[in-house]
């Protein structure tokens, strides 16, 4: 392992700006809360602008009204809440729900119509995207999201096999890239093959910038956790490296964090700025695009889990104090709402 050598200013194959681990520290800012009561929330996606939520053990698909009462719209049967395994990501194209779940001793990634309207949200029967993605107790990944490109992207993690994220034939640790039916586009990176990117840890956030770019943030293991830029069939080096080790044959992070200070999950991108929901961390960091040593932090919410870019520009982000590794307040878990750049 070569995660302990420290981090020097470069650039990436992409040419983003590498840059030291350190970051400001903003004055928090004071948000909105839109909803309570949530049972360790994983995922928040929207369909014709209403708010749907993961809860990661119960297995429930909630909608949220514009007063932030939630509503039960449907529970994924199959979704097994272990570990850090249940029903995790969520995205949705064209009224169809999609769901990566562990399920026994794989994930697998799910789609159902969304029937109804607004306040009486049902869905239809389940259809296989994708299975046979391997399980653990952790290291499931389980991010998912529709790129520009309109294809569906999802993160793997190993479950806990290391080697696995360097194996191509393998599903486990990497990005995956997909048609909504689960087919390999003609143009990725492998011929035939879902892998997009390959040797990820546990990656739990994908964005794009307005230029397409794809960001995603990673779970490190004792050494560094990583903001990285994704480049079709780049090698992100775990196991064999961690953080930024400027070895051949590996793309480095465009920033990096101690685990203790970060612990990312979800990611959005606005206003010219990566956000990144950090759990062990306890904060919402802000990384601008041009310059990514100019992050900065609020805090103060507890473990964080998700933001999103909601319809109105604003974020949402989504705490995480009911997940078992958390301090619960009486109202967890909560429904954030900021503006950009706060």
């Amino acid at each position: 392992m070569h995660g302990n050598r420290q981090p020097r200013t470069g650039h990436s194959a992409s040419g983003v700006a590498r840059a030291p681990s350190t970051s400001g520290t903003a004055a928090p800012a004071t948000p909105a809360v839109l909803a309570t009561g949530l049972d360790a929330p994983w995922s928040i996606a929207f369909s014709d602008g209403v708010p749907l939520v993961s809860e990661r053990d119960s297995g429930r698909i909630l909608e949220l009204n514009a007063e932030g009462s939630s509503r039960e719209v449907g529970v994924i049967a199959d979704a097994a809440g272990s570990g850090e395994g249940g029903l995790l990501g969520i995205a949705v194209q064209d009224g169809v729900l999609f769901t990566y779940l562990t399920a026994g001793q794989e994930n697998r990634i799910e789609r159902r119509d969304l029937t109804g309207t607004a306040g009486a949200l049902a869905l239809g029967p389940a259809e296989t995207v994708l299975d046979g993605i391997p399980a653990g107790r952790v290291h499931n990944g389980g991010r998912i999201a529709f790129g520009p490109d309109g294809m569906l992207y999802a993160t793997t993690g190993d479950a806990g096999d290391r080697e696995s994220a360097q194996d191509r034939d393998s599903p486990s640790g990497k990005i995956l890239r997909m048609t909504a039916d689960g087919a390999a586009p003609g143009d990725n990176p492998f011929p035939g093959s879902l892998v997009y990117s390959y040797g990820h840890r546990n990656p739990q956030g994908i964005a794009w910038d307005p230029d397409g770019v794809l960001y995603a943030s990673e779970f490190g293991q004792d050494t560094w956790d990583e903001l990285n830029v994704i480049e079709p069939g780049g090698n992100y080096g775990w196991p064999e490296v961690e953080g930024i080790a400027g070895e051949a044959g590996f793309i480095d992070p465009v920033q990096q964090w101690t685990p203790e200070d970060a612990s990312p999950s979800g990611i959005a991108v606005a206003n010219g700025s990566v956000y990144i929901a950090n759990l062990r961390g306890e904060r919402l960091r802000r990384v601008p695009l041009q310059d990514p040593a100019g992050a900065a932090e609020s805090g103060g919410y507890g473990r964080l889990r998700d933001v999103v870019e909601a319809p109105d520009g604003s974020l949402w982000v989504l705490t995480n104090n009911t997940d078992g590794r958390g301090k619960p307040g009486p109202d967890d878990d909560r429904i954030l709402r900021l503006s950009p750049g706060s």
